[in-house]
């Protein structure tokens, strides 16, 4: 493909990375910095070269059924140009590479593997990381990433009209929903930049290498071996798990010798006033209960922390779309304004 000569000199020394033919001889091409529309000379019009710098605040695209139109908001202004809809996807991918390189999100020798767009959900996929944004917009600096460094695991759980992309980091993991008919195009792109990553070829061999030990130190303190972590108190208190063997005030003349020793003939797991009743079937404590509680708490708890981050991504998506309102009313108001 050849580059016009307005572009490379619009360009003004800057490597051109990449380039999109848009139809005739119309061309569009990338920098690290820039974009540059090319518009060829036609009969109603004159040759031209439209620049586009990627330190934007917001990106938003609009996809018609003959063009799609990006929209490049600054701040002072927006700049706008359309492509062919066939054109979308590559263009898309492009421009994203250089906005998300403007804002220091990838580094230059990152390269974009796949962009895809669910209604307010895009996700952006690199060789080095996985960018999430959930908004009308599909990009402003309200964003997630993942490091490909930091992924501890990867699964896809299949819905009848969903997959659920299952990414773990740093062992948590965050579920990312996306429709059936994408979700396999999504599920290659992203396989085959972490296979790349950490060069394997399946994804029982990523799991195996990037897996993190689950399995807990010994422990002999009764929990069927699972460790009271993540800010959870055990089920039994320490007074059940380890007796207190401090003598206590006391008036029963047998719980000590004249020695201070416990009488052999007397249990050591504490000291009542009252003689404690022999543990029955029903009251005899059970670790193996015990254990199946703390695993049932975890597992509400986990439950509840994606209720909560469900809830914050409809907040989020509500206040945007209430945002979008205000600005549209305005720009109402403005325009009434203009014409009386």
């Amino acid at each position: 493909m050849e580059i016009p000569d307005r572009i490379t000199q619009a360009a003004d020394g800057e490597t051109i990375q990449s380039a999109v033919s848009l139809g005739d001889e119309d061309i569009i091409c990338f920098t690290a910095s820039r974009t540059f529309v090319y518009r060829a000379e036609g009969l109603l019009s004159d040759e031209k070269v439209e620049t586009y710098s990627h330190d934007i605040e917001r990106l938003n695209v609009s996809e018609g059924r003959r063009k799609t139109t990006f929209a490049l908001e600054y701040v002072d202004g927006v700049q706008k140009f359309k492509v062919a809809s066939n054109r979308t996807g590559q263009v898309l991918s492009r421009l994203l590479a250089g906005v998300l390189g403007a804002a220091g999100v990838i580094d230059g020798e990152e390269s974009v593997a796949g962009v895809f767009s669910f209604s307010e959900l895009t996700l952006i996929v690199t060789d080095a990381r996985l960018v999430k944004h959930v908004g009308a917009y599909v990009w402003d600096p309200d964003f997630e990433e993942y490091a490909f460094e930091e992924v501890t695991g990867l699964d896809f759980e299949e819905g009848s009209v969903a997959t659920q992309v299952v990414i773990s980091v740093g062992g948590r993991p965050q579920r990312i929903k996306a429709p059936s008919d994408e979700a396999r195009r999504l599920q290659q792109t992203l396989e085959n930049s972490l296979f790349a990553y950490y060069e394997v070829d399946s994804l029982d061999a990523l799991n195996e290498k990037i897996g993190q030990d689950d399995e807990p130190p010994s422990d002999s303190s009764g929990t069927g071996g699972l460790g009271l972590d993540e800010n959870i108190s055990p089920l039994v208190g320490d007074d059940d798990a380890q007796p207190d063997t401090e003598p206590t005030a006391s008036t029963d003349d047998e719980s000590t010798d004249d020695s201070g020793e416990a009488d052999s003939g007397e249990s050591v797991t504490a000291v009542t006033r009252e003689p404690a009743a022999e543990p029955t079937e029903d009251t005899a404590p059970s670790t193996t209960a015990s254990g199946e509680e703390l695993e049932q708490l975890r597992e509400q708890m986990v439950m509840l922390t994606e209720a909560v981050e469900t809830q914050q991504e409809q907040l989020e998506q509500q206040s945007e779309q209430i945002k979008t309102q205000r600005e549209t009313i305005q720009q109402l108001i403005e325009e009434l304004r203009r014409q009386t």
